[in-house]
């Protein structure tokens, strides 16, 4: 990067000296350079951290707090299910206990005992 840099002044220092260019044009394109250069340079270092960042085992903050209300949802979902699982297993053990009431049993009668007389 730093013989790219010294390159294009050098092309514009002859281009000055020439009389191609004025100061102002020359300032104007190495302005414009140096913008594209830093965001160039700047896209590069943040594709780099990514793939670091990456390859340690790390999460952005965005995929978290995405997974975090995912999981959310999800728990609300199974409760939910859970609570129209119960009151429907409530219902079908009270139909149960109701068809299977016990009937009435009848009082056992005791045999009758006979006395034994002694003589």
């Amino acid at each position: 990067m730093a013989k790219d840099l010294f390159s294009t002044l050098k092309v514009y220092l002859t281009k000055i000296s020439e009389g191609e260019h004025s100061p102002a044009e020359v300032v104007s394109s190495l302005n414009t350079w140096v913008r594209e250069s830093s965001e160039s340079i700047k896209l590069k270092i943040e594709e780099e951290v990514e793939k670091s960042v990456a390859k340690m085992g790390f999460v952005k903050r965005e995929e978290f707090d995405q997974l975090k209300s995912d999981l959310e949802q999800l728990r609300a979902n199974f409760s939910s299910e859970e609570e129209k699982f119960v009151k429907k297993a409530r219902a079908t053990s009270a139909k149960v206990k109701k068809t299977m009431k016990s009937p009435k049993k009848a009082p056992v009668k005791k045999a009758p005992v006979k006395k034994t007389v002694k003589r």
